[in-house]
């Protein structure tokens, strides 16, 4: 893979793609902790969350609003000319979207739904209605989101959890046999499910793509019935999923456009078709799936439509005003990308080069600053085992941990937007952090919750950082975070040609309040930290510019010097980057 990208890959460059697309990133205009917008000096805002949805480009935006003016869409299930025109609409997107799949529509239909999740349900509730007595089975990959993980708890035959990839391998050699089901005996057959992501939504390892091929293949003579559910919502953000092999495809792909296009918020459910039946064993039915319905005053009773897989699974009026934006958002991201695979290569460029110098970084006495998360048998230069994510987390010279809630504040403050915490993947964070059940329970005993501060438990981190990045992401985006991760690094210094201990101050340097003056730094002793609550309503706050240029205060520091979080997050002030406009690329 080549590394230069003085070469675009794109039609346009992308420096002048994120100028006329993406004018938010080019300031901080999304930031919380602004208290007074008017008084804060612009800055660009550096974009890091790509795998939770990357930003949409305003042609989409335009295009779309152009349309929604001079059309009139009306509710689908009617026969009125607005009605006619949301159908044509659907349609529509529904085929240029097999398409942007290379899903041949005569072997795979495509269903709208709310998301990937929803997609995932809906799978759940079609083996529910085709089970027998005994329900049916499900085997799930420990990289599964937690979407995935929850369709266990329908699973009422069984379930187990593939803790690697080389367990998957092994059943599928041993015939994916359902465990506790005979087979070949001339029963009933069993029903089985086999569940995983194309990409760990973690820290964007890529697993095998043939497994649906493999299970198919293992299954064709036994008596049972095993399908393949893909969560490919990760895994189409950056790269081209082709389904163009109808017989090693999944049966089930679920996915969100959110994540490739940024807009509109809209999943689907691409179905086999020699897999459908099973979706319509569902016991649920829903407006628009039915040719008729008799209540229970005269005897239950209900007709399903048959014409078309989506036509009988589409529960309700489709999200019409949501599906007509696809037609755009795919026009938009073919006319700046031109294709998947120019957005994966990007991606996987920049992801590359962000790696690199991560895994190089260490602290003056060679501790490394960055702990990072990275998957068995993953490489950041092959697109085929990994994509453009990178989970971590940091270590101070001394082995400790940094707070992930503590270290997103800062990364806030400079303009830096990533993702922390669990991110929704419970086997990758117990397996990576190495917490055993028993610790997770005890855990969540002592108050550790989704989304809460408890960043480090028993000595072990609770979760990670997630960078991701994506199309619109840039080479200054991976210059700024490197420079932001450098603020972390404790420098060793040398006397007569020997390393002396790392530099640690007793305090480091803080914001002083004075009424309508500029902050100056000094170092304060803790009495006085405990009793600065923050500035009255007479005072005014400066921020420090660049003053983790003096070693006398270095970043790790701030974690023991201050006793209330508040405090903490206020110092982090002085710690602010400057605008990454002003500064020439070093990592390219």
């Amino acid at each position: 893979m080549s590394r230069d990208l003085e070469d675009s890959l794109y039609p346009v460059p992308i420096d002048s793609i994120r100028r006329k697309e993406y004018p938010l990133l080019n300031s901080q205009y999304l930031q919380p902790y602004h208290r007074n917008k008017a008084d804060e000096p612009s800055s660009e805002t550096t974009y890091l969350d790509h795998a939770g949805c990357p930003p949409y480009p305003q042609s989409l935006m335009k295009a779309y609003h152009q349309f929604m003016k001079h059309n009139l869409l009306g509710n689908p299930h009617s026969q009125s000319p607005s009605s006619l025109l949301s159908t044509q609409c659907i349609e529509s997107a529904r085929h240029r979207m097999l398409r942007f799949f290379r899903a041949d529509p005569e072997h795979f239909d495509l269903i709208f739904v709310a998301n990937a999740t929803a997609a995932i349900k809906l799978v759940a509730e079609g083996l529910s209605g085709r089970a027998s007595d005994n329900g049916f089975w499900y085997g799930y990959h420990a990289d599964a989101h937690t979407s995935l993980v929850g369709l266990r708890k329908l699973a009422s035959a069984g379930s187990r959890c593939f803790t690697a990839d080389i367990q998957v391998d092994e059943w599928l050699e041993r015939g994916a046999d359902i465990p506790g089901h005979e087979r070949n005996d001339g029963g009933s057959s069993s029903v089985g499910v086999f569940a995983y992501p194309a990409q760990s939504n973690l820290n964007g390892r890529r697993l095998p793509l043939h497994w649906p091929g493999r299970l198919r293949r293992s299954v064709s003579k036994a008596r049972q019935e095993m399908y393949s559910l893909l969560d490919a919502a990760a895994y189409v953000s950056s790269a081209q999923l082709d389904l163009s092999d109808s017989a090693n495809a999944p049966d089930f792909v679920a996915l969100s456009f959110y994540k490739i296009f940024g807009f509109p918020n809209l999943g689907a459910l691409i179905v086999r078709k020699e897999a459908g039946h099973i979706l319509l064993n569902r016991s649920y039915f829903g407006g628009g799936t039915v040719d008729m319905v008799i209540n229970g005053t005269a005897g239950e009773w209900h007709a399903t439509k048959q014409s078309a897989l989506h036509e009988a699974l589409e529960d309700g009026t489709p999200a019409f005003h949501s599906i007509a934006a696809l037609d755009h958002a795919l026009n938009v991201h073919t006319k700046i990308y031109g294709s998947m695979s120019n957005v994966s290569q990007h991606a996987g460029c920049l992801t590359y080069a962000l790696y690199r110098q991560m895994a190089s970084l260490t602290h003056g006495n060679g501790v490394p600053v960055c702990e990072i998360y990275k998957g068995d048998g993953a490489d950041y230069e092959s697109p085929r085992t990994q994509g453009p994510t990178i989970a971590f987390n940091i270590r101070d010279s001394h082995h400790k941990w940094i707070g992930k809630s503590d270290f997103e504040r800062l990364a806030m403050i400079n303009g830096i937007q990533l993702r922390t915490g669990g991110v929704c993947n419970p086997g990758g964070i117990a397996n990576y952090l190495g917490l055993s059940a028993v610790e997770m329970r005890q855990n969540f005993a002592e108050g550790l919750r989704c989304g809460n501060e408890f960043d480090v438990m028993n000595n072990k981190p609770t979760g990670v950082i997630r960078v991701s990045l994506g199309a619109s992401s840039n080479p200054k985006d991976v210059d700024h975070f490197m420079k932001f991760i450098e603020l972390f690094v404790e420098k060793e210094r040398m006397r007569n040609g020997k390393a002396l201990p790392v530099n640690r101050p007793k305090y480091p340097r803080m914001l002083s309040w004075k009424k309508e003056s500029r902050a100056d730094c000094h170092h304060a002793p803790r009495a006085a930290l405990q009793k600065l609550q923050g500035p009255n309503e007479n005072t005014k706050a400066y921020l420090v510019q660049a003053s983790t240029l003096n070693v006398q205060c270095p970043v790790v520091e701030c974690w023991t010097a201050f006793p209330l979080q508040e405090q903490l997050w206020k110092h982090f002030e002085s710690h602010k980057l400057p605008s990454p406009s002003r500064w020439k690329l070093s990592c390219f």
